[in-house]
């Protein structure tokens, strides 16, 4: 088992080093000049000339790229170009806030998508599958910018019940975590029903049913149990994904997580800001999937049989 923790470890650094490669070229390479952008469009030449010789722009793209990472492994992120501050200190000044609205929003999904997908699994064709499937159908192509937007119309202007801004109360954090929550709900409960409904159908729940054991054992302990998969490695993907979605979210509602800090990193050219916050989610999106993959031991023993024999 450790030996293909370590092996997954150290497949992460040719991903986040592919990662970080793509978007620094990305940002670099849009049009603009980033040395006008920071100094403004009335700078003249040569003040503009002087800093692109300063920050080191003038240098071929690969050996600044090279230079970047060189710092990154020595823990320096470098300095945003739109604030002059550290660029690690800014993103683990909001990195908690994203984190805590990726987390309630896929605690909601999980509480209400899986016990939906079991529910509709087991009641197949009722007139609650009908319309839990057309809900989730539904959310799962709505965006995420009009359903804050909507949310905020009903539950802030028109009824009052939740602020429109800000994460300064527990409140506040409702509708920032609904606008991405069901979403995320409605398409594990679609992943949960599917997965539920060829368990249903399987030999071992036959088997299980003939031995007259009841309804919910059978579906909780038999049915469910061997349905995980597919909906732990959904759950993984999801929250790792909530990351980018809450960037929607944050920029309705107006709070400074991550999300909203790429954005306005992006709009500026500030490259240090966009690589170093792309690589740190991407970093936390490994970690999820490789907890995701240990889980899968824990579920099924042949999974921790193959972990086991890793070689190589």
């Amino acid at each position: 088992m450790q030996r293909y923790i370590l092996k997954r470890i150290l497949w992460m650094i040719p991903i986040l080093l592919s990662i970080g490669f793509i978007v620094f070229m990305i940002v670099n390479l849009t049009p603009g000049d980033i040395a006008r952008t920071i100094l403004g469009s009335e700078a003249p030449q040569s003040a503009v000339d002087e800093l692109r010789e300063e920050m080191g722009l003038n240098q071929n793209i690969i050996k600044r790229y090279v230079i970047y990472i060189g710092n990154v492994l020595r823990g320096d992120f470098g300095t945003s170009y739109r604030s002059g501050t550290p660029v690690f200190k800014q993103i683990m000044d909001r990195f908690p806030i994203s984190l805590k609205l990726s987390f309630y929003a896929m605690t909601f999904a999980v509480l209400v998508g899986i016990p939906l997908g079991v529910i509709t699994a087991i009641k197949q064709y009722s007139i609650l599958d009908n319309i839990c499937t057309f809900i989730g159908l539904f959310f799962a192509a709505v965006p995420p910018f009009w359903f804050g937007l909507m949310l905020i119309y009903t539950f802030s202007l028109k009824l009052g019940w939740f602020p429109t801004n800000g994460v300064s109360t527990p409140a506040s954090y409702v509708l920032p975590t609904l606008t991405v929550g069901i979403p995320a709900a409605a398409e594990l409960m679609r992943l949960t029903r599917s997965s539920m409904l060829e368990s249903t159908r399987s030999d071992f729940v036959r088997t299980a049913r003939s031995k007259g054991l009841p309804e919910s054992k059978v579906i909780i302990k038999h049915a469910l149990k061997n349905s995980l998969l597919p909906i732990i490695t959904q759950v993984g993907m999801t929250f790792g994904t909530l990351f980018g979605s809450c960037a929607m979210s944050e920029t309705v509602y107006v709070i400074p997580g991550c999300g909203t800090l790429i954005l306005n990193a992006v709009k500026s050219k500030d490259v240090p800001m966009t690589t170093g916050t792309i690589l740190i989610l991407s970093i936390a999106f490994c970690i999820i999937m490789l907890i995701v993959d240990l889980l899968y031991a824990f579920i099924d023993p042949r999974i921790k049989a193959k972990y086991k024999s890793v070689k190589n």
